[in-house]
């Protein structure tokens, strides 16, 4: 009996936490979610061909892993640069630059004519979306309120990933027409959201500093100084090995050569991953402002690892489809979370534009060594070992967040 009282007032306190009024979320952060929309849905139409593209040129799993990776590698290596050029032009000309990058980029991978020329074109790619990246997470940082700062990552993440939903579905569709057309089409979607931020984001975030003050930078070594952003580090390595990384480029071939199936089934997982992590998503960002980061940073990384590591032995595709969206579950969980968590080291008050370039660098140093590395072990062991070791690493992440002090004491004392 006791347990159930206590079961059931907890579960009644999370319900008046996700019930809790909120403040509008700003009319720039609504603009970012359209542009983030448009992004995620081109993103989704390249996403489950592009490996199987990368095969027609006569190259096996590992060279079609490394045209997913060298996006990952010259965002990585520019990330510095990027940090660098919000700092000199400010977050919205970034923004639109970096579209724009992308756009041209993707175009010209439908035009390649040998397997080295489509890794030069998707590896120029990386320049631009570590611009827009970098520029984004830098507008939330000083556009969010703090108490709100979960449920606006969540609100981002989720329009992003509502972009994905449609994306897979529409691009292995498109991809019956020939594998280069989805490219065209993610790089008109590009111009679109270009033209959006370009016409509606305000040339200044809205916040409440002085006109004509820029705030100062936050130094990188004072944040790692910090156990919240050491873990955020490795939560972000973790989740880029398996999200960015191995989804995009192990998931497609995984469906095609263990399960038998075409570009279709496998849109058909990196959508129900994307909707498995939505739909978390519409709770997860409240929950991290209420109950705090790191419970569902934690359960995020869990179930993400244990759910991914299962991939590799599945052998239906009802069953490859349900682990794929349980890992999207997770990864919707941890999402809000992570991205709040970094922005309570830095703060409204500071410039984190170095920190924040650090904070993508993992991710990206993740999404290179994870395809990497497991299609070397899908090639020599078998998909099974693969996908185990991608969901070992996410457990490790977890297990660092467990004795992680909870970054959350500024938002938990709050009046509803």
């Amino acid at each position: 009996m006791t347990a159930t009282t206590r079961a059931s007032g907890a579960t009644t306190r999370i319900l008046s936490l996700l019930r809790r009024q909120r403040p509008k979320l700003p009319r720039d952060i609504k603009v970012m979610l359209a542009a983030a929309f448009l992004i995620a849905l081109g993103f989704g139409l390249v996403a489950p061909v592009l490996p199987q593209f990368a095969t027609t040129f006569g190259v096996g799993n590992t060279e079609a892993a490394v045209i997913v990776a060298i996006f990952a590698f010259m965002r990585l290596v520019f990330a510095p640069g990027g940090g660098a050029l919000i700092g000199r032009l400010g977050e919205r000309p970034v923004y639109v630059g970096g579209l724009l990058i992308v756009a041209a980029s993707t175009a010209a991978c439908a035009f390649a004519q040998d397997y080295w020329q489509l890794l030069v074109f998707r590896g120029l790619g990386g320049v631009g979306s570590v611009m827009f990246t970098v520029a984004s997470m830098a507008l939330v940082v000083r556009l969010a309120p703090p108490e709100s700062r979960g449920r606006v990552s969540g609100a981002y993440a989720s329009a992003f990933l509502i972009g994905n939903v449609c994306g897979p579905i529409v691009g292995g569709m498109l991809a019956g027409f020939g594998l280069r057309v989805p490219f065209l089409a993610y790089a008109a979607a590009l111009v679109l959201a270009a033209a959006v931020v370009q016409t509606q984001l305000s040339h200044e975030p809205s916040d409440t500093r002085s006109a004509g003050t820029r705030p100062p930078d936050m130094r990188f070594a004072e944040a790692l100084g910090q156990g919240t952003y050491r873990s955020a580090l490795l939560s972000s390595f973790a989740n880029g090995w398996a999200t960015f990384g191995v989804r995009m480029a192990t998931v497609p071939l995984f469906a095609v050569a263990a399960l038998g199936s075409g570009p279709e089934a496998a849109g058909l997982a990196l959508a129900v991953f994307a909707a498995g992590n939505a739909a978390a998503l519409v709770f997860s960002g409240r929950l991290a402002d209420s109950l705090g980061r790191r419970p569902m940073m934690v359960s995020g990384l869990l179930v993400t690892g244990i759910s991914t590591a299962s991939i590799g032995f599945t052998h239906e595709l009802g069953w490859f489809l349900a682990a794929s969206a349980l890992a999207g579950v997770g990864s919707g969980l941890l999402g809000p979370a992570q991205q709040a968590a970094v922005a309570d080291v830095i703060g409204n008050e500071r410039s984190g534009g170095r920190v924040l370039a650090a904070y993508q660098m993992t991710a990206d140093i993740g999404a290179i060594v994870g395809p990497i590395l497991a299609g070397v072990l899908a090639d020599r062991l078998g998909y099974g070992w693969a996908f185990g070791v991608t969901g070992g690493v996410l457990v490790l992440a977890a297990a660092a967040w467990m004795v992680t002090p909870e970054s959350f004491r500024y938002q938990s004392t709050a009046k509803p």
